[in-house]
């Protein structure tokens, strides 16, 4: 039985083992010939003059040097934790957006699988304004309604943080009640809940001050107005993000200042405007931002989809549409949309001005 199992075990070894043994040699002898002029390209680098570094410096060839303090060293670290994302970002989004630029000065048609692209210089900028006849009724139509729907977001949005804000139970409920139509709100979810009409009040038309309002006001604000109205709820439910913006704002000032305005003789009133506005002034500049955006990239917005059907070959009596021509009008509404932004921070910020 011995010599059985030798004999066996002897035979694994010599059809098994010994080539197993032979091939893991041969690669790591392969592996240490190509990390060698890798390792030793890096110890060149780091041990002579190319890059030399110290707990307080780094010097590179020897001529340049970079101080390293302790902040400057904190955002090299963090640099490092986003570089990937940093990446990503120049290659999949920064390259498109500088290259639907390049394409904005020319008529692209698709010829198979390849662009056939044929230089028309500001021609296409031209006809946006001279010879589309939707497009700029569309965009003033978005104006509008950007400059009604944001500030009603965002005292909304204000009111219902301070009200979480408050010493009640269940705030995680609370904010989670608020946050859930972020989830929810996508395009076809949105689009069902609209023609079902669930994004309205069926109460609020019997308000007759409504009626009041849209009969005194011209046809330019009643439509944008009416639309607010139509779809409140629509309008309520992009107040999500700002609502926990602004309510994360409010919970780090500092209790002990309201405390001391009380003292003073301060109501809430002078404590809202005095203490509460100012010390969330910049918070309220990011929700505006945001609510922007969030609003003007929206997919059942009219001018994205008036943009989409460009692209995708509906003609205008202007130019036979394409990717150059959608390209134009994306980089307008981009221009109105950041001058929108700019207006209300511009807005915000009036005041802080003045004091300074």
């Amino acid at each position: 039985m011995n010599n059985h199992f030798k004999k066996l075990t002897h035979l694994l070894r010599k059809v098994v083992v010994k080539p197993v043994m032979n091939v893991f040699n041969q690669l790591m002898t392969l592996l240490k010939r190509m990390i060698k002029p890798v390792s030793k390209l890096a110890y060149n680098a780091v041990h002579n003059n190319v890059i030399r570094h110290s707990q307080t410096k780094i010097v590179f060839f020897n001529k340049f040097t970079f101080k390293l303090t302790n902040k400057r060293r904190e955002s090299i670290i963090g640099l490092s934790f986003i570089f990937i994302w940093i990446v990503g970002y120049l290659i999949f989004t920064l390259y498109p957006v500088f290259y639907s630029l390049y394409l904005s000065f020319f008529k692209v048609r698709m010829d198979g699988q390849s662009l056939n692209m044929m230089f028309e210089g500001i021609n296409n900028y031209r006809a946006v304004f001279l010879s589309d006849p939707y497009f700029v009724s569309i965009l003033i139509e978005y104006v509008v309604e950007m400059l009604i729907n944001v500030p009603i977001t965002i005292v909304f949005a204000l009111v219902i943080a301070m009200l979480i804000n408050q010493d009640i139970k269940g705030k995680g409920a609370w904010r989670t009640v608020f946050f859930l139509p972020v989830i929810i709100t996508s395009g076809p979810v949105i689009g069902e809940l609209i023609n079902q009409g669930a994004t309205t009040l069926p109460s609020i038309s019997n308000y007759q001050f409504i009626d009041t309002i849209i009969e005194n006001v011209s046809d330019f604000l009643a439509n944008p107005i009416q639309g607010l109205f139509d779809q409140i709820l629509l309008v309520l439910w992009f107040a999500g993000i700002q609502i926990l913006i602004l309510l994360a704002g409010l919970q780090k000032i500092d209790k002990a200042i309201y405390e001391a305005s009380m003292i003073d003789g301060a109501g809430p009133w002078e404590s809202f405007w005095k203490i509460t506005l100012p010390s969330i002034m910049p918070l309220i500049s990011i929700a505006i931002v945001y609510t922007v955006v969030s609003m003007s990239v929206f997919s059942l917005n009219e001018v994205i989809i008036y943009i989409q059907n460009i692209m995708l070959g509906e003609s205008t009596p202007a130019l036979t549409t394409g990717y150059g021509y959608s390209a134009t009008l994306s980089w307008v509404y981009f221009i109105v949309m950041s001058l929108i932004i700019l207006f209300f921070i511009g807005v915000v910020n009036i005041r802080k001005g003045f004091k300074s």
